[in-house]
């Protein structure tokens, strides 16, 4: 992964308006014509119920928080979920820069759920951190799946960036801390992923500064924690048991090279998995309102796909 994107997200969470530009580029709002056939009756947008700051857990003495993006008319069925996970190079950003995601989701019939999970500052924090509380974040949501009304068999991940390469993972590997006897019935393996820009093998596209900080990250070099660096990588968690994949990414991306999301569709289509690649004219974030509407509709065609029961 390249360095440049972390000292880029350092950079503009200096400014108070990092959250809202991240967020207006992941806004997406496709057009009617062209928006596909959602997991329940679309409902306008003042039909949508949201509840923030949900807590779901208690690490390291951080709150956990989620917010919740649901249709608040009623539903006689359970409805499927999906996790977002903001990116910002696991040391920046929260929740907020998946707004306009979720509220595109729950439009559209999904609960949608944006997760924090505890970012690292050189100090505290360090890896495999985010990924536990992400795989907490999908169990506590199945313990709770009667109070939202969510299908626990049909829960998703989308994420964007670093968040990709986290949400990737809940679709590749068994809960890796199950120390909390309250949720250890509950896996947090996800039915379908979303990918979009994400890293997927630590061990290329080498450059020094990119390798300090991944080792800072990881407790050591990738001589001396081989291991770490490849299961943190979702190209070595490929198994033919895991999700489903729509990996999105731009054919311009600086930050994190299109060559690791052709690595990864590689090895999950050799694996027998189910996987669709996309490539879009654009760089690391989605800038234009074009490749924003088609990230929408093909996330929407995909979970609508591996998450909605036929009828």
């Amino acid at each position: 992964m390249n360095f440049r994107l972390l000292k880029k997200c350092l950079l503009l969470s200096l400014f108070l308006g990092c959250a809202i530009c991240l967020a207006a580029q992941l806004n997406p709002r496709p057009p009617a014509s062209s928006t596909p056939r959602a997991a329940d009756n679309p409902v306008a947008s003042d039909q949508i119920s949201v509840q923030r700051d949900v807590e779901y857990g208690v690490q390291g003495g951080e709150k956990l928080l989620l917010d919740i993006y649901e249709p608040s008319e009623s539903s006689s069925r359970p409805r499927p979920a999906v996790v977002l996970i903001h990116g910002g190079g696991w040391i920046s950003f929260d929740k907020s820069t998946m707004r306009g995601m979720g509220n595109f989701l729950a439009r559209s019939g999904y609960v949608a759920v944006s997760v924090d999970y505890r970012l690292f500052d050189w100090r505290e924090n360090p890896w495999p951190t985010q990924l536990d509380d992400v795989q907490r974040s999908v169990r506590w949501l199945r313990a709770n799946a009667s109070k939202y009304n969510i299908d626990a068999n049909r829960i998703g991940s989308f994420g964007h960036s670093s968040g990709a390469q986290l949400a990737a993972l809940l679709g590749m590997v068994d809960t890796r801390d199950n120390s909390d006897p309250a949720l250890a019935k509950y896996s947090s393996r996800v039915q379908a992923v979303v990918d979009v820009s994400g890293p997927s093998d630590f061990l290329a596209n080498h450059d020094a500064d990119g390798d300090a900080f991944l080792a800072s990250f990881f407790g050591g070099d990738s001589a001396k924690l081989a291991e770490v660096w490849r299961s943190a990588s979702p190209v070595f968690n490929v198994d033919k048991s895991n999700a489903p994949f729509l990996i999105v990414h731009g054919t311009s991306d600086h930050d994190v090279p299109i060559t690791q999301a052709q690595e990864l569709y590689d090895k999950l289509h050799q694996a027998g998995v189910a996987v669709t690649l996309i490539k879009i004219d654009e760089g690391h974030t989605f800038e234009s309102t074009e490749a924003r509407h088609r990230l929408a509709a093909e996330t929407l065609v995909f979970f609508n796909r591996y998450l909605v029961v036929d009828r």
